[in-house]
């Protein structure tokens, strides 16, 4: 719990300062950009006009995405640079993504450049000596600073930094003003009147909320905000420490009120087979009231047509208990770099320009909200949209929270954890009999 209260720490002092800028008009008198101009690209990671091709693998298939929009401005601009060198980019939906990557390093034969996880998700891969440190390349210009305090700690094992993030989130429901208006619902303050939205939706033919459970990690997403509700934060933690078991009443309890959405077909149906893209684009062109997410799709939010009629709330309180400033912190993917790469010195050159201008870029892209590194811009001043600037707002009111699953468990258990919880949306399964099968995993993988 520890490492979540550093997570939410830095969360709202880089919310503060964020919203500092929004209120105040811009700091630097540049009508709302950055300060500073995109970085040019080195020439330390030259290979003297040898032709060489370094792979990318992005966890972004969504070519609307910012984060792959920007992946893909920051190549040309470095291949402008450095003509002998080509990039292969691998645009991926995130469950594939990982996928893939298993498989990839089960033969050692990871891309130059991937993206990973932190924690539990991490460690496996620097266990095996699979990935190259980056302590040197954030070392370098003072790229290190540019990272909000404390969050490579995440990406960090053994004294060394293997990972360098992109995104660091918060989770929250967005919501479409109008379909609310429509269906007479008011935004829900309580779990138990998030269900009962679902009715109004559906007899109006709307999607009460969308989510995409095809990427299975989304439906474990929204039972971990019950579970952080029921139980406050640290149960994992707890969990992890043997203080507490999956099969204790608050996991159990959770399960329970997780079916009784599910019950009340408040998801969109046929959600296991639904995608992520899919999913978001239910919400995006009006067919879905809801849409449970998280800060890294604020960009996508802002490029699409119904940016004006979007409003965001927190996880409401369920059974009357949670605190709505808890939410679940996602410090999110990390681009790495293989330890079996060719071009050591060109893939860690380019992530260093990359990263050097990243924070501008998805700034300009309108997808500033939520990024691992400090933004220094005004954001209504720069023309986001009010929902963007009521994101901002929500990180001001970031209190604690808990990270995701995934990022706290083992593979394997989390592996069950994530079919169990798919298995829900088509199967009434007795939440004891859910508990304890997490349970088993656990003690066997945790000896």
């Amino acid at each position: 719990m520890a490492q979540a209260k550093r997570i939410a720490s830095f969360l709202l002092v880089g919310a503060v300062a964020t919203a500092s800028l929004s209120a105040c008009g811009s700091s630097n008198g540049e009508g709302g950009q950055p300060n500073g101009s995109a970085s040019a690209p080195s020439g330390s990671g030259s290979t003297g006009g040898k032709k060489i091709t370094l792979s990318v693998q992005t966890p972004y298939a969504d070519e609307a995405n910012p984060n792959l929009k920007t992946l893909r401005k920051l190549v040309a601009e470095y291949t402008a640079a450095h003509p002998n060198i080509t990039f292969t980019i691998d645009a991926l939906p995130t469950d594939q993504q990982k996928l893939k990557l298993k498989t990839q390093a089960a033969s050692n034969e990871i891309p130059d450049i991937t993206s990973l996880n932190p924690g539990a998700q991490m460690k496996p891969f620097v266990d095996e000596d699979l990935l190259a440190p980056l302590d040197d390349i954030l070392d370098k210009d003072g790229l290190r600073d540019t990272f909000k305090k404390d969050l490579l700690n995440n990406y960090t094992f053994n004294g060394h930094t293997y990972g360098l993030p992109e995104q660091l989130d918060i989770a929250y429901i967005y919501y479409n003003k109008d379909l609310f208006k429509e269906a007479g619902v008011e935004v829900p303050k309580t779990y138990e009147e998030l269900v009962a939205s679902a009715a109004k939706f559906n007899a109006k033919g709307i999607v009460p909320m969308t989510i995409g459970e095809k990427e299975t990690w989304t439906g474990s997403f929204f039972l971990m905000n019950i579970l952080l509700r029921e139980s406050g934060p640290g149960f994992l933690k707890d969990v992890l420490e043997k203080k507490k078991q999956f099969t204790d009443p608050a996991f159990v309890q959770s399960i329970n009120k997780f079916k009784e959405f599910v019950k009340a077909k408040g998801f969109e149906e046929g959600a296991p087979s639904v995608d992520y893209a899919t999913a978001m684009n239910l919400f995006l062109t009006g067919k879905a009231a809801m849409y449970f997410s998280a800060s890294w799709d604020s960009g996508s939010i802002e490029s699409s047509s119904i940016k004006d009629k979007v409003g965001v709330f927190s996880f409401p309180t369920v059974d009357g208990k949670g605190d709505v400033g808890q939410f679940m912190l996602s410090p999110g993917n990390s681009y790495v770099v293989s330890a079996a790469s060719k071009h050591m010195a060109e893939a860690k050159d380019f992530l260093h320009f990359y990263m050097t201008n990243f924070p501008k870029t998805m700034f300009e892209l309108k997808g500033g909200v939520g990024l691992a590194q400090n933004v220094d811009g005004d954001f209504k001043a720069a023309g986001y949209s009010q929902a963007a600037i009521d994101v901002l707002g929500l990180f001001k009111t970031v209190t604690g929270g808990d990270l995701a699953f995934d990022n706290t468990i083992d593979p394997t258990t989390t592996q069950t954890h994530l079919n169990a919880v798919q298995n829900l949306f088509v199967s009434d399964t007795n939440a004891e009999e859910v508990a304890k099968e997490h349970q088993n995993d656990f003690e066997i993988n945790n000896p």
